[in-house]
């Protein structure tokens, strides 16, 4: 997959370099606005009952990519916290 958040989600998998606690906080706050989410749901009622314009797909497979790039930017930032509270713990 090529879309743009597949392609940057691929560059901060490949960046070795560690998340400061602070921007993992920051990360695991990140969340979509609820008008966002009110449209996520219209969209997916729409993709149930069969009547989604080919735009209305469109902009859902947009809101997927975006929640999947979320999702690898905020198990990077979990595994930076649990890493931390490792090295705390010893």
């Amino acid at each position: 997959m090529n879309s743009e958040s597949a392609i940057l989600a691929r560059v901060i998998r490949a960046n070795e370099d560690p998340l400061t606690p602070d921007v993992a906080r920051y990360l695991l706050s990140m969340r979509l606005p609820a008008s966002d989410e009110e449209r996520v749901n219209e969209l997916s009622a729409k993709a149930q009952a069969g009547s989604m314009t080919d735009a209305e797909v469109q902009e859902l497979d947009s809101y997927l990519h975006i929640g999947y790039l979320l999702g690898v930017l905020q198990a990077k930032a979990r595994g930076l916290i649990k890493q931390a509270a490792d090295v705390r713990q010893q």
